[in-house]
C-alpha cells in the first residue's frame, strides 16, 4: 500500500506541475482556460473557480489543460434558430439558452437572423410577441451558452489560443515540460537542504554502528591527514586508500578537537561486481548551507538532464532496444524498489522521473510538446500557420502510435515483472 500511495504521489505531483505550467503561461497571455485536470476518463472530482473547471479523473496517466480554441469551439447558432437570451440589467446577454428554453421563464425567445459570439459579439432577430422587426443585442463577453442544462463559457476571439502571437503560444505549450525541470530542481535542493551536500573535505561523516572504523575509535568530524604515511588532501583520497586496502590494517593521521593522534582501522573486505574492496562504515561529510544547496539542485538537474539524453541516443543508435523501455508498470516497480531505500532516495527518483517526463514531452513527436513547438517553427519559418485540419490529423496519427508503443512497453513490463 506505501508504494501505491508513494506512486501515486509521485506521478501526480509530476503531472500537476507539468499541468500548472501550461495553465499559468496560458492565462498570463490572456487564452481562456476551461479545464485543469488531473488524470483521464470519467471525472471524480471537479471544482470551479473563476472561469477554470480543476477536475480529477479516474485514469491517473496524465493531465491536460483544456484552452479555447484547441477543441471545437461553441456550436454554430444559425439563422433561423430559436434560442432564449437572459440579459443583465444594462441589456447585455448572459446567457445564450439553446434548448430546454421553457425551464428560463425569464428568458426572451428570439428567432435569429445573425449570430457572431467570437468577433462582433452580438446576435440579431426577430423577439416573440413583439413588434415584427430586427432587434439586435449585445453579447458579454463573459456570457454562457447552456445546452442541456450545462453552462459553457464563450470565448471570444482574443481569448482564444489561436489568437495570440506565436511567442505567446510557445511559452504556453513549452512551460509545461520546463516546469518538470523546474519541480526537479526544487527537489534536489529541497533533499541537499534537509540531508546537506557532500563536501569534497577530508572529514568523517557519519560513523555506522557496526563498521570497523567505529570500532577502532573514528568518529565523525576527525579531519584526515594521512593514512599509512600518505597525505590525504580531499574525501576521494580517503575512500581510494579505504578501497585499495581491504583487510589491510591502515593507520590514520587525524585531528580532533585541535589535536592529532594516529589510530589503526582495518577496512573490512566486500565484493562488488567481482572486485573485492575495503569499507570501513563511514559516510562522506555533509555541509548544510542555502547556497550549497542551490548550487546542488543546479548541478544534480544539469546531471541527471545529460544522463537521459545520453540513454536517449543510446535508443537511437539501436544500442538499446525498445524493450528497455519502461511504461508505468515498470515505473510502479522500481518506485517500489527505491521507496525501500528511504525517503531521500524516494525524492531523488521524483526529480529523475520528473526530467525525463519533461525530455519525453519535448521531443518532436506528434501529440507530445514537442510535436507542437515543432509545429510552431515551421509557422516561424513559412510566415503562416499550418492547417488546422492537418495538424490536428498529424497529432491524431501520432497520439495512436503513442498508445500502440505504450501497450507494447506495458506488456514487456508484465511479462518481465509479473510473469
Amino acid at each position: 500500500m506505501s508504494t501505491v500511495i508513494a506512486f501515486i504521489v509521485i506521478f501526480g505531483a509530476l503531472v500537476f506541475f507539468h499541468e500548472l505550467g501550461h495553465l499559468i503561461f496560458a492565462k498570463r497571455a490572456g487564452i481562456l482556460c476551461r479545464e485543469f485536470a488531473i488524470g483521464f476518463g470519467p471525472k471524480i472530482f471537479s471544482h470551479k473557480k473563476n472561469e477554470t473547471i480543476y477536475t480529477i479523473r479516474l485514469l491517473p496517466i496524465g493531465g491536460f489543460v483544456r484552452m479555447a480554441w484547441e477543441d471545437p469551439e461553441m456550436v454554430e447558432i444559425k439563422p433561423g434558430h430559436r434560442i432564449g437570451l437572459i440579459l443583465d440589467q444594462v441589456g447585455q446577454i448572459t446567457k445564450i439558452i439553446l434548448n430546454n428554453k421553457e425551464k428560463f421563464p425569464n428568458a426572451r425567445v428570439i428567432e435569429v437572423e445573425s449570430a457572431d459570439i467570437e468577433h462582433e459579439l452580438k446576435i440579431v432577430g426577430y423577439v416573440d410577441g413583439e413588434d415584427d422587426h430586427l432587434q439586435t443585442f449585445s453579447i458579454a463577453r463573459e456570457a454562457v451558452l447552456v445546452e442541456d442544462g450545462i453552462e459553457t463559457q464563450i470565448a471570444p476571439f482574443d481569448r482564444q489560443f489561436a489568437s495570440k502571437t506565436l511567442g505567446q503560444r510557445t511559452m504556453a505549450i513549452f512551460a509545461g515540460p520546463f516546469f518538470n525541470f523546474v519541480l526537479a530542481f526544487i527537489v534536489f535542493v529541497i533533499i541537499a537542504f534537509l540531508q546537506g551536500v557532500p563536501s569534497s573535505e577530508p572529514i568523517l561523516g557519519k560513523i555506522t554502528d557496526d563498521g570497523t572504523a567505529i570500532k577502532a575509535g573514528l568518529k565523525e568530524g576527525d579531519i584526515v591527514h594521512s593514512i599509512d604515511g600518505t597525505e590525504i588532501t580531499s574525501w576521494t583520497d580517503v575512500v581510494e586508500m579505504i578501497r585499495k586496502n581491504p583487510n589491510k590494517e591502515l593507520e590514520f593521521s587525524i585531528e580532533r578537537n585541535g589535536k592529532t593522534q594516529d589510530i589503526s582501522v582495518t577496512p573490512e573486505s566486500t565484493e562488488v561486481d567481482g572486485e573485492k574492496i575495503g569499507l570501513i562504515g563511514v559516510y562522506s561529510p555533509v555541509e548544510k548551507s542555502p547556497l550549497k544547496a542551490i548550487s546542488y539542485g543546479f548541478k544534480e538537474t544539469y546531471f541527471w538532464t545529460k544522463e537521459i539524453f545520453l540513454m536517449l541516443g543510446k535508443l537511437v543508435t539501436g544500442e538499446f532496444s525498445i524493450d528497455a523501455l519502461s511504461g508505468p508498470v515498470g515505473i510502479y516497480k522500481s518506485t517500489d524498489t527505491v521507496a525501500k531505500s528511504g525517503i531521500y532516495y524516494l525524492m531523488k527518483w521524483a526529480g529523475i522521473l520528473s526530467i525525463n517526463l519533461g525530455i519525453m514531452n519535448l521531443l518532436p513527436i506528434p501529440a507530445l510538446d514537442g510535436g507542437r513547438l515543432m509545429f510552431f517553427a515551421v509557422e516561424a519559418l513559412r510566415g503562416k500557420p499550418i492547417d488546422r485540419q492537418k495538424e490536428g490529423m498529424v497529432h491524431f496519427i501520432g497520439f495512436a502510435l503513442l498508445m500502440l508503443l505504450m501497450l507494447v512497453v506495458t506488456w514487456n513490463d508484465i511479462q518481465r515483472f509479473f510473469l
